[in-house]
């Protein structure tokens, strides 16, 4: 689905539009994932370095990651970065040695003005189940209770679209919606189970180290 990939602002939305639909807000049945992969860009200017670390979810080992440099000519439009990121991203997937079971992005899934947002976007292109874990809301949000845990509805109007999520006692929250083949309840207890001691899940944080150290390399 990245055949004939929108070369303006327009022609991505209209795309969002169209693909919005496809989203599936159900995990699949006897869903229990062994692997999750996070994904994270870093940019210098029009260069990026896209990043994918496969962590094992029982021991949190990474087990698998690759890295690939590139460029992006897609303008900077906000509700738009799938159009920067996605072929990046998914050139690092082809290049992993093992198939995750879910994929952690950091960026939004359903709670995107379109509900279709980057995780919703590689969720449905690859097939996997994905969340969309961001560090900035899109919507309304209550704060949730201090303690790791808490949380409360992350809405867009009438809609709700996702949750902040407390993942360390008295920090801030994380901002987790579905991306593809889903649901909040699943996706907030993989993102707790991700991050035991830091406010990230350990995919994004590796994912996001790995690419900013790959960026510096390249140039």
């Amino acid at each position: 689905m990245i055949d004939d990939w929108p070369s303006t602002p327009e022609e991505a939305v209209a795309l969002q539009l169209r693909m919005a639909p496809l989203v599936d807000p159900h995990p699949p049945a006897d869903f229990r994932p062994r692997t999750a992969a996070g994904l994270d860009v870093a940019y210098a200017e029009d260069r990026l370095c896209a990043a994918v670390v496969v962590v094992d979810l029982a021991s949190l080992e990474t087990v698998d990651q690759a890295v690939v440099p590139g460029v992006t000519d897609f303008p900077y439009v906000p509700g738009l970065f799938a159009f920067r990121e996605l072929p990046a991203l998914l050139k690092a997937l082809e290049r992993l040695t093992t198939s995750p079971d879910l994929l952690i992005c950091d960026g939004q899934g359903v709670a995107h003005p379109r509900r279709f947002g980057l995780a919703s976007h590689l969720g449905v292109v690859t097939g996997l189940p994905s969340i969309g874990v961001a560090k900035t809301p899109m919507g309304h949000y209550d704060p949730p209770g201090p303690e790791r845990g808490d949380w409360t509805e992350l809405r867009d109007g009438d809609d709700v679209v996702g949750r902040a999520l407390r993942t360390q006692r008295e920090v801030k929250p994380l901002f987790v919606s579905i991306g593809h083949r889903t649901d909040l309840d699943t996706a907030s207890d993989l993102v707790l189970r991700l991050a035991p001691r830091y406010r990230q899940p350990e995919t994004t944080r590796r994912a996001d180290h790995l690419c900013r150290a790959a960026l510096v390399l390249d140039r």
